[in-house]
């Protein structure tokens, strides 16, 4: 399959349904996926119609994670020139290509739901623990399975899980590599909400969010991502900046305005 296709992107009405295209291989990640996906990051982060996004998988996985022949090569006894540029960086990102891949759904300015249905496994859970929200079907298996192979998680994982989860859950799960069901990863945090259809669940919320303030909710996600990371002062009066900034602007005044109107609200994009 062609690289271009491994992602694909249709927008419709302010929302991105994203798909994981390899379904053949459930999705599974190599070089090309991994360009795929930092690709479309950067395509949704450049167009200010997007309001909202949707990330789900073709086929019968949302991501299996790691390409098994990359696991084959690891078994050898060669140096292996693809994993010499792990601590490299470039554009001045603080992330790999690979961690690209999922902290760049951390980093686009407008909501991003991952619908998990099937597996979500290694580097797939990766992705999306990237996420804002993350809807599963109540039989999905999630696991941070690097330590079968003997690694760790390497995508922005541990960071990640462990802001969803207290420390000592997040090193069980790191240091087992057990599998989760979706209805489990909700109970633990891992996962926002059950779904019996989670891309349809997924599509719903993107839809509503879709009618919110865009400038609120790019702001909302500007604080609540920053939260923990920044003291307490520095988040204080980032709230209130950002406060000052939508009172009195067009879309906030507009969404005034449909309330009392009992209306649906209509926004301009951000520029």
């Amino acid at each position: 399959m062609p690289e271009a296709e491994r992602v694909t992107i249709e927008v419709t009405d302010g929302v991105a349904d994203v798909r994981l295209n390899r379904p053949e291989k459930r999705n599974a990640l190599d070089p090309a996926m991994f360009r795929a996906l930092v690709d479309a990051t950067e395509q949704l982060a450049a167009d200010p119609t997007v309001r909202a996004v949707v990330l789900s998988g073709e086929g019968k996985s949302f991501c299996a994670g790691l390409d098994m022949s990359s696991f084959q090569a690891m078994a050898s006894s060669e140096p292996r020139s693809e994993t010499s540029g792990l601590a490299d960086r470039d554009r001045g990102r603080r992330t790999n290509s690979g961690q690209q891949a999922a902290y760049g759904w951390t980093e686009l300015p407008v909501p991003v739901i991952a619908a998990v249905h099937g597996h979500a496994l290694g580097g797939g859970l990766q992705i999306a623990l990237g996420c804002d929200i993350r809807i599963v079907a109540p039989d999905a298996q999630l696991s941070v399975l690097e330590i079968r192979w003997g690694l760790v998680p390497d995508m922005t994982g541990t960071y990640m899980l462990s802001r969803l989860v207290p420390l000592d859950v997040a090193k069980e799960l790191v240091w087992t590599g057990r599998v989760l069901s979706g209805t489990e990863a909700v109970e633990l945090g891992i996962a926002t909400k059950v779904s019996d259809d989670p891309r349809a669940s997924a599509l719903e919320l993107a839809r509503l969010l879709g009618t919110k303030n865009p400038h609120a909710i790019r702001a909302g996600k500007r604080l609540v991502n920053q939260a923990g990371q920044v003291d307490e002062a520095q988040q204080y009066l980032d709230e209130s900046k950002e406060m000052q900034a939508l009172i009195g602007s067009p879309n906030q005044v507009e969404a005034v305005r449909a309330e009392f109107e009992r209306r649906v609200p209509v926004f301009a994009d951000p520029a």
